[in-house]
């Protein structure tokens, strides 16, 4: 990405107006080690505190609340930043994060009013009770099945519609909004999202699974009296 000095930018459809752009100052491999970085601190934290309140919690319970713990994170600090401000005229670390994947889709420097809207409640609902749930998850608290269900069917809905709206301007209307490369376009798009497909997919199962079988043991107990 530092490669693109130039006041023309890299970014697909060829041509389109990116008002205030910058070109970033960091190189890729700066943007994903800080990246890292802070992620890495963040689900650090999260194990401590999940460690001091349940020190027996499973591994598959530890797991569940360290994804939302990097849920959390991802949603409210990154994603928010793209929210609240315009990255496409901003060198800050998190701005030249976003101009680097939007290289996989370009609506992010044109402030699409979906990519807009959509992100902002990313951030501003599930980016809090995704933190929410790393406490219930590690307090073992009834609720959290409740509050896992409504999450993840949020971010299960909002992934889609990502992608919905990305390949219907591809295919029915023939605009690019990823550069041809196939990193960007399958590593950044495809892959990284994916994440948000498949895991609250499973969380969604585990849920729904979780509250058939609580019903089913109170309807038993129920018929005990």
């Amino acid at each position: 990405m530092s490669n693109f000095t130039s006041t023309l930018h890299p970014y697909y459809p060829l041509g389109i107006a990116i008002p205030d752009y910058k070109a970033n100052t960091i190189s890729t491999r700066e943007i994903f080690a800080i990246f890292a970085t802070a992620c890495s601190g963040a689900l650090l934290l999260a194990l401590f505190f999940i460690r001091a309140v349940r020190p027996q919690i499973s591994t598959g319970e530890l797991s569940r609340a360290l994804w939302f713990m990097l849920c959390g994170s991802i949603h409210l600090v990154l994603e928010g930043h793209f929210a609240l401000n315009h990255v496409a005229g901003s060198n800050a670390v998190l701005s030249q994060l976003w101009k680097e994947y939007s290289l996989s889709d370009s609506r992010y420097l044109t402030r699409d009013a979906f990519m807009v809207c959509m992100e902002t409640i990313t951030a501003f609902a599930w980016g809090p009770l995704s933190f929410l749930l790393v406490y219930l998850i590690a307090t073992a608290h009834p609720a959290q099945h409740f509050v896992q269900t409504v999450v993840s069917l949020g971010q299960l809905y909002g992934d889609v519609l990502y992608y919905a709206t990305f390949f219907h301007e591809e295919l029915l209307r023939g605009i690019e909004f990823s550069r041809p490369e196939g990193y960007y376009f399958y590593g950044y798009m495809v892959l990284m999202n994916a994440f948000w497909i498949v895991i609250p997919g499973l969380l969604l199962a585990q849920s729904g699974l979780a509250t058939v079988q609580a019903f089913a043991r109170a309807g038993k107990m129920a018929k005990r009296d």
